[in-house]
């Protein structure tokens, strides 16, 4: 019996981290997204990082700034009932020798924490279902998305360890197929610590609707 179509591993053209590998075709060939792409709401939906282990509802938004750069607000719940939505912002810097990355230094009391991140890969799942909820960075933006993924690397800081995130323009994620199809290719990428990360990523969850 046939299995139900969904996209192909070969689908999700996702990089190696440049920040832990040696050059490779996959990685010189990469296109970044353009900012305006990446602008708006994302739901975090799968990670490694301990960090979100015991949160809820993770979302990271993006606003463009001038100079290409981009400030980000990160926001989560612990997972009991009840509990406050905290925020962390940050302004994120690109670096002039690896498109798609970014250095990232907390505002506020946050101001003195820097982190370093890169853009793995992105795209938007073929054959995906289009919903006025997929957007995120404006309205009417549904439509124009459809069902938008995003895969994000995180270097090592002295305060957190390495991790890689799976986010979605959506509340309730990708289909479960993306997300295989997603692992599958990052597990297949030469970079044995990403392989690892796959292996430690759980599913981060978020309610039905806003508490």
């Amino acid at each position: 019996m046939a299995d139900t179509p969904g996209p192909s591993p070969k689908t999700f053209s996702i990089r190696p981290p440049k920040s832990t590998s040696s050059p490779t075709p996959q990685s010189t060939t990469f296109t970044p997204p353009a900012r305006s792409w990446i602008e708006g709401t994302w739901y975090v939906t799968h990670s490694s990082l301990p960090l979100w282990n015991d949160k809820r509802n993770v979302t990271i938004t993006y606003d463009l700034l001038p100079d290409d750069k981009v400030k980000d607000t990160t926001t989560y719940q612990a997972q009991s009932a009840g509990s406050k939505v905290k925020t962390i912002s940050g302004i994120n810097t690109p670096p002039p020798d690896n498109p798609g990355a970014y250095d990232w230094r907390g505002t506020g009391w946050l101001k003195i924490a820097t982190s370093h991140w890169e853009i793995l890969g992105w795209g938007d799942v073929p054959g995906a279902e289009r919903s006025e909820e997929a957007g995120g960075a404006g309205e009417g933006k549904g439509e124009e998305e459809g069902h938008r993924w995003l895969v994000t690397y995180f270097s090592k800081t002295l305060f957190t360890p390495a991790g890689i995130d799976v986010y979605s323009r959506r509340r309730e994620g990708l289909p479960e197929s993306a997300v295989e199809g997603i692992k599958k290719t990052l597990s297949d990428l030469e970079a044995p610590e990403v392989r690892k990360l796959v292996g430690e990523a759980f599913e981060v969850k978020h309610d039905s609707e806003e508490k």
